[in-house]
Parts: structure tokens; C-alpha cells; sequence
């Protein structure tokens, strides 16, 4: 997986560039299949778990207030992120996987390499670059759905809308966002290399391309985990004013 990431932006940034059909194309499919569950599970997610949760908790200090600025820690940073990750590698990379491996398993690869047509430069780079821009792309809107979500949970325990945004705007700062954003961008990048790996790489016939779209999901999963952990305590070292919220 290392030498295909390696290869891929290689073969991202090495002109020519006959990839740019293939993209726009893996682009509109991931945005056209994700959407609609992105927006339920960061809505659900963030009325359950930070907001309802959070919000009762609050409740027993008369802090309700401060749950705003816990919607910084708990949406904008984690949430957000994971959500849209989970999403994006359920839907378009098991996609990925299986499309690739099919292609695999019917020695449709090994015919484009015979021709002289890099697979990686028209097939994964495509795909590397379309899941990049679509999960930092999905992640404004994640956080978006995921406020909404606490706004409802603000509403149903009967608390004004203003000291939430407050204490919200208050806590938010640059690197959040752009940690949120550059973190899911990167995420993006980890599920489109596993899920080529694994589909370039399936065999078995039709039992082995399951097989590799099963392992393509947790491997990705593991992978995305992993990396917020490195890339999270990064964050806070860089940026100690955010790790106390105001």
C-alpha cells in the first residue's frame, strides 16, 4: 500500500494528465451515492450522542450554555471527520473495490498494461483525487448537519439558541477548522489507497473481489482511526491555545 501511495502521487503530479474524464466521473458518483446518508448519520449523530448526551449532562450544572463549545470538541473535530470517513468508505469505496477487482478478476488490468496504459494513472489517480476532494469537501457539510443536529437537541431540552451559538463561535477557532478539513482530506486519501490496493489486487473470482471489499472496509476503518490519533495529538501540539475550551 506504501509503494501504491507512493506511485499514485508520482503519477498524480507527472504530466501528462488523461485522467481528467475518470475524475469528474468518480467525483459526481461519490458525491451522488453519499450524500443523502452523510447528511442522516451526522444529523443522528450529532443529536444523540453530543447534543442529547451532552445537554442532560449539562443540565445538572446549569451550564446548558456551554454546550455550544462542546459541539467544537465533539463535531468539529472528531465527529465530523469520522462520520463522513465511515460514510465515504461504506459507499464509494467498497465501490472502488469492487469495480477494480471485477476489472481484476476479468484480466481487464493486465490487457491495459499489455496495451502500454498505466493503471494507476488512469485508474487510481482518478479515484485518489476524487475521494480527496470529496471528503473535505463532505466534511463543511458534516459539520454543518452536526451543529443542526445539536441545535435540535438545544430545542428539545427548551434552551435559547443564542448562548449556544455564542459559546460555539466563541470556542471556534482556524485550526479547527482547518485541522477538520485537512484531516478528512487525508482520510479521503487513506480509503481510496486501500480500497485500489485491495481491488487491485483481489482473486478468488467473485468470492475473492467480497472477500476484498470486506477487508478494504476495515482496513480502511483502522486506518482512518490510526491517523487521528497521530494527526489529532499533532493538532494539539502545535496549537496548545485550543485544547482548553473558553
Amino acid at each position: 500500500m506504501m509503494i501504491l501511495t507512493g506511485k499514485t502521487i508520482v503519477s498524480a503530479l507527472r504530466p501528462p494528465y488523461p485522467y481528467g474524464g475518470e475524475f469528474v466521473q468518480q467525483f459526481l458518483f461519490a458525491l451522488r451515492l453519499c450524500w443523502f446518508p452523510l447528511m442522516v448519520s451526522t444529523i443522528a449523530f450529532g443529536y444523540a450522542a453530543p447534543g442529547l448526551q451532552a445537554s442532560n449532562f449539562l443540565t445538572l450544572f446549569g451550564a446548558n450554555d456551554r454546550l455550544g463549545g462542546f459541539f467544537v470538541l465533539a463535531s468539529i473535530r472528531e465527529f465530523a471527520p469520522f462520520v463522513t470517513a465511515i460514510v465515504l468508505a461504506g459507499v464509494a469505496g467498497t465501490a472502488i473495490t469492487a469495480d477494480l477487482g471485477a476489472r481484476k478478476i476479468r484480466e481487464e488490468l493486465d490487457a491495459l498494461q499489455v496495451l502500454g496504459v498505466d493503471p494507476v494513472k488512469n485508474l487510481v489517480v482518478p479515484r485518489f483525487l476524487a475521494l480527496m476532494l470529496v471528503t473535505g469537501m463532505f466534511d463543511v457539510f458534516a459539520v454543518l448537519f452536526g451543529i443542526f443536529g445539536g441545535l435540535v437537541a438545544n430545542g428539545v431540552n427548551q434552551q435559547p439558541v443564542g448562548p449556544f451559538f455564542a459559546n460555539l463561535l466563541t470556542n471556534a477557532s482556524i485550526p479547527d477548522l482547518w485541522g477538520s478539513v485537512l484531516k478528512c482530506t487525508m482520510f479521503g486519501a487513506i480509503i481510496a489507497v486501500v480500497c485500489c490496493y485491495k481491488g487491485m489486487t483481489a482473486s478468488g473470482g467473485a468470492a475473492g473481489v467480497g472477500r476484498a471489499v470486506n477487508q478494504a472496509v476495515v482496513i480502511s476503518t483502522l486506518g482512518v482511526f490510526a491517523f487521528n490519533y497521530v494527526f489529532t495529538q499533532t493538532l494539539l501540539a502545535t496549537n496548545p491555545e485550543i485544547i482548553n475550551l473558553k
